[in-house]
Order: structure tokens, then C-alpha cells, then sequence
């Protein structure tokens, strides 16, 4: 069994391509659906977040997932295969692991240290499991990357000072007016990186902040939580837009609230007061076209990158830190994957061993019988340990052999010594281990058929 991911982020990818395959626009859990249908892997994740869209898979033919789970991208969000492959990336087994460990960490994020990353991970999972299309392999590697995001946060500074998008944008802002005491923003949108966002302005000195939404009451409840700032019904918003000084558009619409001409309405009353726009949502909320207008000043959440750049510099010590903690749990997730290969044949010796313990109790049931019910329970109780003893040692040393080449060597050894071959009954690897591991194995949706 072999782990892959494929994605694209945007490290690779431009926003405009970004937002076309996001997703949380048709819905992941259609998506896990549609993936489970073309039968590419054995077990898959779907992470798809504002600035990554991945998919972490388990399967057997590492080169024909790849080809069919970049094909599944292009399929599913109708974008042209051509124009998407140079953007994808991918990467193998212990390569696909370190990145989501560096995902999980908020390592591989647009501003490092970033918290909201390892709860979107979480969730991905659960979407994942909730559509039964997680395994023992991934149920193992998300679990890990949740250690690996908890290790990194307790155990470095990396997630100190700037953690979010919604922080580099408060970065910019400060960037382009210097001190933000006196000056008044709007943000678009009531969900958690408007109001993120807004906590950031307010700490910033900002004395007025109104959150509009299209539905009052949220705005509202937003309002009440950052304490001091404002709400204002979505029919206000072209008011709203007119009286700040920046504008912060965090929605989740799925087509741009803002266009060209609809900004060009708001500054006719302006006159020579700017306007700055920061676009932090993925689709974007602002027509591209609008930054054109005189005054207006459009930055979306790419523009962001510079911000990412002087945060890269404070935390470079940090990030090595963390790197550290991800190599370690990398190594630690490559000996259970090598630890894996010797599972079956663990099994087997240990059904070949009780299934010669029952035949002697068997045999000398003549002996037996004359015993009490309790005295013949504790002959099974004894002779059970003792084949458990006998077996621990072999079983701790065969599984934690680092080496694959020797620990094929000695699994076909016990095999061939014990003629463990021949029994024919072992469990699967994937039940046996999810067993071990107590995790549910991995089924199929009902109707779904076979792979």
C-alpha cells in the first residue's frame, strides 16, 4: 500500500485557477462521492481550503492514482487538463506524509503559523470518514498530523504574532496608512475570517468597525463578540463602503459582490478620498476590474505574499524548530508504515500457535474432564499466556525492524519455518491492522459497489 497526494496550492497555482477548483464550492462530500465512484484509491481525503486543494490517497499503483486523481480534478470542476497540469504537484508515501505533517503545522501555509489550517485538516478527515472513505493508512497519517500540528504549537513560537490571512491583511492595511488610530473599516462578511480580521483591526487601534452581512442577525452576533464594533443591514452596504477608509471582503459567495461599476458608484461621492480594498475570500468577493478606478486600491489574498515574506523572516528560527518536530514524526509514521508489511504473517503465527494450544487441550481433554469448571478455565487461561509470552518478543522485534529488505527476510523465514503459507485463514492486512490499531476497517459506501 502506498500513500499519495496530489493537489494544487498557491505555491503552485494563481488565485484565478485556485478558485476554480475549490472544493467547498459543489461540496466535498459530492466530491468524495465522485472520487469513490472512478475507484482510483483505496482510501482518499479531500483538503480544500481558500488557498490548497489536495487529495490524500491510499492505493496500490502510486503512477495510475496520480494520473487518475489529477484527472478527477480536471473532470469534476470542468477545467481544461492542459491549462491545470503544470500547476499540480505531487508527491509519494513518506513525501506525502511530511507535507500534510507541514500542512497540519502551518508550515506550508500563505502566513506560517497559521491556526485555522489544523481544524480544516480535522474536518477533512471527518468528511472523510463520514463518506467511509478512510482506512486504516489514512486514519493513521490524519491522526499523526494532528500530533504533528499540537507539537508544533505548544512546542515553538511558530504560531506567536502573525497566524492568519486575516492578520497579513491587518498588515497591509498598516503598511498603507501607517497608523490605523482613527480610521474606519468595513468588513464584508460575518464568518470566522471577517470577524478574525476585525479582532485584528480593533487591536490595531482601529475605533470603528462595521460588520455588514446578508443576514443582520449574524452581523449582529459578530459585532457583539468583537465588542465595540457595529452592524449594518446588507441593504446599508453601499453607505457603509462610503463612510471607511478600508474595506475588508471576507464572504463565501461564489461569484464577486463587488463590481467594477458598482465601486465606481460608491466613489463618485468620495471624490479624491482612496479607497482600500482588501479581497481576502477565495472566490474572490471584488471584480478584478474595480482596482482600475482612480483612488481605488485593490489587493486580493496573492498580494499577501509580501506580508508572508517579512513573517517568514521573524519566525525563520521558529520554523526550523518545527521542521525538527516534523522530521521526528515523519520517521516515527515511516516505521509504522515498514512495521505494516509484517502484519500478516504476525497474524499467522499467532493463529498457527493457537490453533496448536486448542488441539493439546483437545488431546488431553480425557485428563481434563475430571477438573472443575474453574480449574479448567485457569489451564486455559495459563496456556494462552504462555503462547502469548512466547510470541511477544518475535512479534515486538519483527515490527520494528527498520530495514524493509530484513524485515522481508525474516517474514519469509517465520513463514517458511512455521509453513505459514499453508494455513490459508489469516485475516487481511487492512482488517487485522485496523483491528490492532482499534480503527474500523475500511468499507465502501453502501451502493457504491466494489473496487
Amino acid at each position: 500500500m502506498h500513500l499519495l497526494l496530489v493537489g494544487i496550492s498557491h505555491r503552485t497555482a494563481p488565485v484565478e485557477l485556485r478558485e476554480r477548483i475549490d472544493f467547498q464550492t459543489r461540496g466535498v462530500d459530492l466530491a468524495l462521492r465522485a472520487l469513490a465512484e472512478r475507484g482510483a484509491a483505496r482510501e482518499a481525503v479531500i483538503l480544500s481550503t481558500c488557498n490548497r486543494a489536495e487529495i490524500y490517497a491510499a492505493c496500490d499503483d502510486v503512477h495510475g492514482a496520480r494520473t487518475e486523481l489529477a484527472r478527477f480534478v480536471a473532470d469534476f470542476h470542468a477545467v481544461d487538463q492542459n491549462s491545470l497540469t503544470p500547476h499540480v504537484y505531487d508527491a509519494a508515501d513518506l513525501d506525502a506524509a511530511r507535507h500534510l505533517f507541514r500542512v497540519a503545522a502551518g508550515l506550508d501555509s500563505l502566513v506560517v503559523g497559521e491556526p485555522q489550517i489544523l481544524g480544516q485538516v480535522k474536518e477533512a478527515h471527518a468528511a472523510a470518514s463520514d463518506a467511509q472513505m478512510v482506512g486504516p493508512v489514512l486514519n493513521r497519517l490524519f491522526h499523526s498530523s494532528f500530533g504533528v500540528g499540537k507539537r508544533v504549537r505548544t512546542e515553538t513560537g511558530v504560531g506567536a504574532g502573525a497566524v492568519s490571512v486575516s492578520y497579513a491583511a491587518v498588515a497591509l492595511a498598516r503598511k498603507i496608512f501607517g497608523d490605523l488610530n482613527g480610521r474606519s473599516v468595513v468588513v464584508i462578511g460575518a464568518g470566522e475570517m471577517g470577524k478574525l480580521t476585525a479582532l485584528h483591526m480593533k487591536s490595531q487601534g482601529v475605533p470603528r468597525i462595521t460588520i455588514v452581512s446578508r443576514t443582520m442577525a449574524h452581523a449582529a452576533r459578530t459585532a457583539e463578540a468583537i465588542g465595540g464594533a457595529s452592524a449594518a443591514p446588507w441593504d446599508d452596504l453601499d453607505n457603509a463602503i462610503g463612510a471607511s477608509d478600508i474595506v475588508i471582503a471576507a464572504t463565501g459567495a461564489t461569484a464577486p459582490i463587488l463590481t467594477k461599476a458598482h465601486v465606481e458608484a460608491v466613489m463618485r461621492p468620495r471624490r479624491s478620498r482612496p479607497l482600500f480594498i482588501i479581497d481576502i475570500a477565495v472566490p474572490r468577493d471584488v471584480e478584478p476590474a474595480a482596482g482600475e478606478i482612480e483612488q481605488v486600491f485593490l489587493y486580493n489574498i496573492d498580494d499577501l505574499q509580501a506580508a508572508v515574506r517579512e513573517n517568514l523572516a521573524r519566525r525563520s528560527g521558529e520554523v526550523a524548530r518545527a521542521e525538527t518536530i516534523v522530521a521526528e514524526e515523519v520517521d516515527r509514521f515511516g516505521a509504522w508504515m515498514k512495521s505494516r508489511g509484517a502484519i500478516p504473517t504476525v497474524v499467522a503465527l499467532r493463529q498457527r500457535f493457537e490453533r496448536i494450544r486448542r488441539a493439546e487441550l483437545e488431546r488431553l481433554e480425557f485428563k481434563l474432564s475430571a477438573l472443575s469448571p474453574d480449574a479448567r478455565a485457569r489451564v486455559d487461561e495459563i496456556t494462552h499466556l504462555i503462547v502469548e509470552k512466547l510470541l511477544l518478543t518475535p512479534t515486538e522485534q519483527l515490527k520494528s525492524l527498520g530495514d524493509a529488505e530484513t524485515a522481508a527476510a525474516y517474514t519469509e523465514a517465520l513463514r517458511r519455518l512455521f509453513a505459514l503459507a499453508e494455513e490459508g485463514s489469516a485475516s487481511s492486512e487492512v482488517e487485522r491492522d485496523a483491528a490492532n490499531s482499534k480503527v474500523e476497517p475500511f468499507t465502501r459506501a453502501k451502493g457504491r459497489g466494489s473496487r
